[in-house]
């Protein structure tokens, strides 16, 4: 980052010095990345369709305006706005997600749609930061009232304004809308970044085993009941065929051996998700594996960054918070990346801030804006 003299006027040069810029530095790799991506497979994706060439580039360029802001002025709020606007995210995601119910808009097999302005947003993609930063402060203010025994705690279960009850329920009615939607991916998601948040708070053991039984019901109901669900599984103990969309993906990897194919590359015209969904094939194939690892590398150092800021975090709401953050930064890349590599059925769910997507880069953004500004109220305060 430039080096910007201080002085103690200037309420800019005091966010940057306080700000975690090696973390913040990181994410903007990641944006610019991802910008490169969507011109790169992005164009071929449109011109396959018969589109003009900038087509998503053009489609992305508001959300990345507008989520580069939130990103900036996020990072620059204390604690008080943070919760707020984590508590407003939640709250309107929430109606969103019931609005799906009601009137719901299809794509791609699923009603996980919602039409703002004649926008389409994902309402589970831009609620993401609302409930890790709405968990992390609902687990400190238990800890606050109840002390270290939250979970067999009795007063912890009584109806009161900060209970179990508080969180569960609403927790509950979110994961049955997104799994009747159906988003099967995202209902494991927000279960798998929730219960490592409650392992943080002391899960007890005797607990896990129960957890790990909800989370594997899920799964198996889903495998049941929702059609697209029972395929791809089944598909994916079948040996891979190479004209499927993971066979595809896998294909584009290996042959774009250490330097990649450039404009010899053709994932990117084979692939109908090559831009979204299996958008680490298409670099993979393009530019080669060692651009491929080097982005790996980055995601690396983001997720060990977030675990120091964690582990050194005075303030047990920040400590949730940034553990939070890096479980769902954490999960949903290894979700997307063991989908492009095949070790996992697809779950239509983008690589952060690579894939295009508005609403996942929304959501992003919005997260990590919010977790360098606890972070730094955290260390300065």
């Amino acid at each position: 980052m430039f080096d910007i003299p201080r002085t103690e006027e200037s309420k800019f040069t005091s966010w940057y010095y306080s700000t975690d810029r090696k973390l913040l530095g990181c994410i903007l790799a990641l944006i610019f990345v991802g910008m490169l991506c969507v011109v790169s497979a992005g164009s071929v994706q449109a011109l396959r369709k018969g589109w003009e060439w900038y087509y998503f580039l053009q489609k992305m360029i508001p959300f990345y305006i507008v989520g580069l802001g939130t990103l900036f002025v996020a990072s620059m709020l204390n604690k008080k706005w943070v919760l707020g606007i984590s508590g407003l995210n939640v709250a309107v995601c929430f109606l969103l997600l019931i609005w799906t119910v009601i009137n719901p808009v299809a794509s791609h097999g699923s009603e996980r749609w919602a039409v703002i302005g004649g926008i389409q947003l994902m309402p589970s993609d831009i609620m993401k930061p609302g409930l890790v930063v709405m968990t992390a402060w609902f687990l400190s203010k238990m800890h606050e009232l109840y002390g270290k025994d939250i979970f067999f705690n009795p007063n912890a279960w009584r109806p009161n304004w900060i209970s179990w009850w508080t969180f569960l329920v609403p927790f509950a009615i979110i994961l049955l809308i997104l799994f009747q939607q159906p988003d099967i991916g995202t209902t494991l998601l927000f279960m798998a970044v929730v219960g490592v948040m409650l392992f943080l708070a002391g899960l007890p053991k005797k607990i896990w085993v129960p957890a790990l039984g909800i989370f594997g019901s899920v799964g198996f109901l889903a495998f049941l009941f929702v059609p697209h669900v029972h395929r791809r599984i089944l598909a994916f103990f079948q040996p891979l065929d190479p004209s499927s969309q993971v066979g595809l993906s896998v294909n584009a990897i290996r042959q774009g051996g250490l330097f990649g194919m450039g404009d010899e590359a053709f994932a990117k015209e084979s692939l109908p998700d090559a831009h979204t969904d299996f958008i680490f094939a298409a670099i993979a194939e393009d530019w080669g594996a060692i651009v491929a690892c080097g982005l790996l590398v980055l995601f690396l150092i983001v997720i060990r960054r977030l675990t120091v800021a964690a582990m050194s975090a005075r303030d047990l709401f920040v400590f949730y918070s940034v553990g939070g953050a890096t479980a769902l930064f954490g999960c949903q890349a290894c979700i997307n990346l063991a989908t492009t590599l095949g070790l996992m059925p697809p779950k239509g769910m983008t690589l952060p801030f690579i894939s295009s997507g508005g609403s996942s880069f929304l959501g992003y953004c919005l997260l990590f804006g919010m977790i360098l500004a606890i972070i730094r109220e955290d260390k300065w305060k």
